[in-house]
């Protein structure tokens, strides 16, 4: 599994609700600023899916973001599962300095080990940014 992780200076429970909630997934999921997400929902349980759409800002290109959730703690974990099979495991733990999220993920075969890693945490980067402003 590739991990990438941070510290978000914000309460739990906006940790959580800026993480889970579509209104702000489209806000922050995006890795770098000429992409965005302009759709996301998500049914946050056990067995519930999400799905959120990733694209270009010049329309070039987008993609479907989309799994199965196989655990949701609430303000604690998240597992799930890609479209693709691949497993997915958050983790939220409050600290004196806030949120420490880790976050690990089953590779893909087609881009390299190190680009994905860059990818996931340029998104946990943005997602840090997003939720420390609010």
């Amino acid at each position: 599994m590739i991990t990438v992780q941070s510290n978000i200076n914000a309460p739990i429970d906006k940790v959580w609700e800026c993480w889970t909630s579509p209104e702000h997934i489209t806000k922050w999921n995006n890795a770098s600023d000429d992409w965005h997400t302009p759709y996301a929902e998500n049914d946050l349980r056990t067995g519930g899916k999400f799905k959120s759409t990733m694209a270009a800002k010049d329309g070039s290109m987008s993609f479907d973001f989309e799994g199965e959730y196989t655990l949701v703690s609430q303000n604690k974990d998240i597992q799930y599962l890609m479209a693709d099979g691949r497993k997915v495991e958050v983790s939220f733990k409050e600290t004196s300095n806030g949120v420490e999220i880790i976050e690990s993920f089953d590779p893909e075969t087609l881009n390299p080990e190190e680009m994905q890693r860059g990818g996931w945490q340029a998104i946990l980067d943005n997602f840090k940014k997003y939720t420390e402003s609010l």
